[in-house]
């Protein structure tokens, strides 16, 4: 009998501990687009400061870390580059209902290594083809990529596509093709204007017309299986005004 009336003053015991701990912060992990990486970064520690909320961030392509959420990797928010990869989520009913939003804009650049002295106006019928003179147009790949999406379409307004299009190095993710111009492999690239301003090895040439490309629209959401109690607060927090003071410190205009 003593010895289980120890047990239960044990256990009395460790109740009124747990009781009185704190809850654990809820882990919340955002797969974002490559194209983001600083200025996401920089939006964790905000909200991680704010709320004590651990927040883990997988960036890569849009099209990839879609394909991911539908093959069931554990995701909470999707913030991608463009709308369609976003829509292939909701298609398949992936997306918790009411949280879809448009969050950011950005615009499409063409870059250079910083040490390179080229010069080219970027107009209908321009000489991209000349210009490389035998080397790689570095592009996100135009085939599912957002940003080498928006860079095809660009380069096919403007005339300028086919005489470019055997000599695209096509990369996993923006940011991979800004890697090449940024080590010298390639002379030229398409990528975002904040993907430039992230990197000194690289300088902007040109910015291609916004009539040239569809509007480049992020949009985020909260995926339906998630389970994470802070998923929709850092949905709301990115769409709110400290937030919006980050996004356009790296380049992103908010949308209104």
């Amino acid at each position: 009998m003593r010895g289980l009336r120890s047990s239960l003053a044990a256990f009395a015991v460790a109740i009124a501990a747990a009781t009185a701990m704190p809850a654990l912060a809820a882990d919340v992990t955002v797969f974002a687009a490559a194209s983001l990486k600083e200025a996401m970064d920089a939006q964790a520690r905000a909200f991680e400061a704010k709320r004590g909320d651990k927040v883990v961030v997988s960036f890569g392509a849009s099209n990839a870390l879609a394909r991911q959420i539908e093959q069931g990797a554990p995701a909470d928010i999707f913030i991608s580059a463009d709308l369609a990869w976003m829509d292939y989520v909701e298609q398949r009913r992936l997306l918790a209902a009411g949280t879809r939003t448009t969050l950011l804009h950005n615009s499409l650049v063409l870059v250079a290594p910083a040490s390179s002295t080229a010069t080219l106006a970027i107009a209908s019928g321009f000489d991209l083809a000349g210009a490389l003179a035998g080397g790689k147009l570095a592009m996100a790949n135009p085939d599912s990529v957002p940003a080498g999406r928006y860079g095809k379409a660009a380069l096919e307004s403007l005339g300028a596509w086919t005489g470019v299009e055997k000599s695209v190095a096509r990369a996993e993710n923006v940011r991979a093709a800004l890697a090449l111009v940024s080590r010298g492999e390639a002379p030229f690239g398409i990528v975002y204007r904040t993907d430039a301003a992230a990197d000194k090895g690289v300088r902007v040439v040109g910015t291609f017309p916004t009539g040239s490309h569809p509007p480049i629209v992020y949009a985020a959401a909260v995926i339906a299986t998630s389970r994470s109690p802070a998923a929709r607060p850092l949905l709301d927090y990115l769409r709110g005004a400290d937030a919006a003071r980050v996004w356009e410190r790296y380049g992103f205009t908010v949308a209104h």
